[in-house]
């Protein structure tokens, strides 16, 4: 059977990527794929298409090799242009800053939500230099829309109650396409390592392990909320990720496209930590932090409530006389729908 072919304008959530692997993750996120519908000849985005619960969504990912906020921002313009986006995400991985605050761990998921100063993200690295060396930041960017600041926090309230959704959407990635198992699966435990940031720039050797207690057994993953810091260049230093983080009130993450994103595309940041942003950086976690991320965004969307435009078309259609026992109706399972 083929798969369904929409008009564009059926789509209403965007979903953007900057690495193939995070692409990859998205794809095997879907619950159904569809065919790609017709799209302007000065859109050079490539999509791919599909369902999520209720919800159709469009895919995208940076042209490969090229990172970075201003790539971020055209692919999202296109997507924009092309479909009817309603609110979006921007998946994938980045470098966690754990401390005292914030246990944060390889495979951990971190959540753009506005803070006292900033609407979620920063970039970290647009400012100009004042007075006796300080660094004053400029510009702000836009926090998530409405929409999804009120569903993630239904998500932050329900979680501890009932747990998250996560290593059940994992579970039905890999049942569902096993080849992704070997790069997507979460390695062992012994390889995530926290060291003590250097001390100063120059070079350093003697490394010191951070020992951090085993979390308790059947919750390896948490869901962290808050700043996440974005900026052009890959921060490869734990002394300067800790002094950045300190400088913000405290960022939880570091990441490198959405700050071109959130003032132009209505959307929340999702990373999975890969490494945690210092001169330790490697990609053996990088799958599955992709994978991590793509399985909260799946719960975020399921989670979103039924786009109301079938409901007023359903209801334009029966307000005629006599009709109204229909509009009871419909409200009644709109509301209560049958298990």
């Amino acid at each position: 059977m083929a798969p369904p072919r929409l008009d564009s304008t059926a789509y209403d959530i965007g979903w953007i990527c900057a690495l193939s692997k995070e692409m990859t993750a998205a794809i095997a996120m879907l619950d159904e794929l569809h065919e790609n519908p017709a799209q302007p000849p000065s859109d050079h985005n490539n999509y791919t298409v599909g369902r999520i619960g209720n919800h159709n969504v469009v895919i995208a990912c940076l042209p490969r090799g090229e990172i970075g906020s201003h790539q971020a921002a055209s692919v999202a313009a296109r997507m924009m242009t092309t479909f009817s986006i309603k609110c979006g995400l921007m998946v994938g991985i980045g470098g966690g800053v754990p401390s005292v605050e914030n246990d944060i761990r390889l495979g951990d998921v971190v959540v753009s939500i506005p803070t006292k100063e900033y609407g979620g993200v920063v970039q970290y690295d647009l400012g100009k230099s004042i007075q006796d060396g300080k660094w004053l930041r400029i510009g702000s960017l836009n926090s998530p829309p409405a929409l999804l600041k009120t569903t993630i926090s239904k998500l932050a309230s329900i979680h501890p109650i009932m747990g998250n959704k996560i290593e059940e959407y994992l579970e039905e990635m890999t049942r569902r396409h096993p080849n992704l198992i070997p790069e997507f699966s979460r390695p062992p435990q012994d390889t995530d390592i926290l060291y003590e940031p250097e001390p100063d720039d120059s070079e350093f050797s003697d490394w010191t392990e951070v020992i951090r207690q085993p979390r308790p057994p059947g919750r390896p993953i948490r869901i962290h909320y808050g700043l996440i810091a974005s900026g052009n260049q890959v921060v490869k230093s734990g002394r300067k990720r800790d002094q950045i983080s300190k400088d913000l009130g405290g960022a939880l993450c570091f990441e490198m496209e959405a700050a071109g994103l959130m003032n132009e595309f209505p959307c929340v940041v999702i990373r999975g930590i890969c490494d945690y942003a210092d001169a330790h950086k490697h990609k053996q976690w990088q799958g599955y932090a992709a994978a991590v991320a793509a399985a909260y965004a799946k719960e975020v969307i399921n989670t979103l409530p039924t786009s109301m435009h079938v409901i007023e078309d359903a209801i334009g259609a029966i307000k005629e006389p006599g009709r109204y026992h229909d509009l009871f109706i419909l409200f009644y399972f709109y509301y209560f729908p049958l298990e």
